[in-house]
């Protein structure tokens, strides 16, 4: 199974992340972090970590729950937990760094954003994703990405955080078969 970020690939990839959201928002007064849940909550928090420890600032972080925003995953035969989302902070007119660990279909994002405009009306969204895999059924983009690793519909980036009762942090390729 390849692996596409190690422990001290992953640590790199965030820190060049987090500079990078700096250096497209000047002062950052207006950044706010949310992260689609699970993965995409930890890589904000991290980037939040990261922020505050380069550049001494502290950012607003939440995760957001997309379940009801999901077109397709709602169906006649599931329906998924509505989950509240209450960021303790208001994003009408905050720059919304929307994080989440893989981009492929571009569902994800699709649904994290009209979650978010259910929420305010921020003054613009930014996509940051750890992989995009390519792959998109819809036109999306992300502004930031960690690592551009094309894989074919057989294939599954399988995301492993300490934070979820991993070992190691460690993001790979494995077939589908083998989820």
């Amino acid at each position: 199974m390849p692996v596409i970020l190690d422990e001290k690939g992953l640590k790199r990839t965030i820190v060049r992340l987090s500079h990078e959201i700096e250096e497209r928002n000047e002062g950052l007064e207006k950044v706010v972090l949310i992260g689609v849940k699970r993965g995409g909550e930890i890589v904000a928090e991290r980037l939040k970590e990261e922020i505050e420890r380069g550049a001494g600032v502290t950012l607003p972080c939440a995760g957001l729950d997309i379940g009801m925003t999901r077109d397709d995953l709602v169906s006649a035969f599931f329906v998924p937990d509505a989950g509240v989302n209450d960021f303790g902070f208001d994003i009408t007119g905050k720059c919304v760094v929307l994080c989440d660990d893989v981009l492929h279909t571009g569902r994800s994002a699709v649904a994290g954003i009209e979650a978010l405009f259910r929420l305010g009306r921020p003054e613009r969204i930014q996509l940051l994703v750890l992989v995009d895999r390519g792959g998109r059924e819809l036109p999306v983009r992300a502004d930031f990405v960690g690592k551009n690793v094309p894989t074919s519909r057989a294939e599954y980036v399988s995301v492993h955080f300490k934070e979820l009762g991993a070992e190691c942090d460690e993001l790979s390729i494995i077939g589908r078969n083998q989820c």
